[in-house]
């Protein structure tokens, strides 16, 4: 297996960049303590390009990619062409998921969340710099200890969420 030091986020583009954009601001900030290896550095995207093409270049990010952090917004859940097709992926390569309530304060709105993360162990927790930095820090090794839990125990339940604000 490739050595995976990335973390790719996730988002519904038209409509909640500006959240991917302030994660970014805070990880350049050197006075806050944010940090992630950003899967988007990897290689460039064109507006112009095919979506065969998008799909390439996303899985080669994903080749690299740790942690999958999916921004949930208001439209997130109908976002199947790109948002659903890469929580797939991500599902497929058993790489952790982190879910970021960017709606409101709440740690978990079930209505916004896609379909395909209703029954998967993942974290849910809000758009707070402090929060996020921590989970990105212990959810990987938390979602392995829980899937091994979860193994041993002959899945003996469907879904287990791990809610930071409990």
């Amino acid at each position: 297996m490739a050595y995976r030091n990335k973390t790719y986020v996730c988002f519904d583009a038209d409509n909640d960049i500006e959240y991917y954009k302030e994660m970014c601001k805070w990880k350049a900030d050197d006075d806050l303590d944010f940090n992630f290896y950003d899967a988007h550095d990897l290689n460039n995207l064109r507006d112009g390009s095919l979506e065969e093409t998008i799909k390439r270049k996303l899985r080669e990010r994903f080749n690299d990619t740790k942690l999958l952090i999916v921004l949930i917004g208001t439209n997130t859940k109908y976002h199947y062409k790109y948002v659903r097709w890469e929580i797939e992926v991500a599902l497929k390569m058993q790489i952790p998921i982190i879910g970021v309530n960017i709606c409101n304060n709440a740690t978990k709105i079930e209505e916004y969340y896609p379909a395909i993360l209703r029954e998967e162990l993942i974290l849910n927790t809000q758009f707070n710099q402090k929060i996020l930095q921590y989970s990105i820090d212990n959810w990987i090794k938390e979602a392995e200890m829980l899937n091994k839990m979860e193994e041993k125990n002959n899945r003996i339940w469907k879904q287990h969420i791990y809610d930071m604000l409990g």
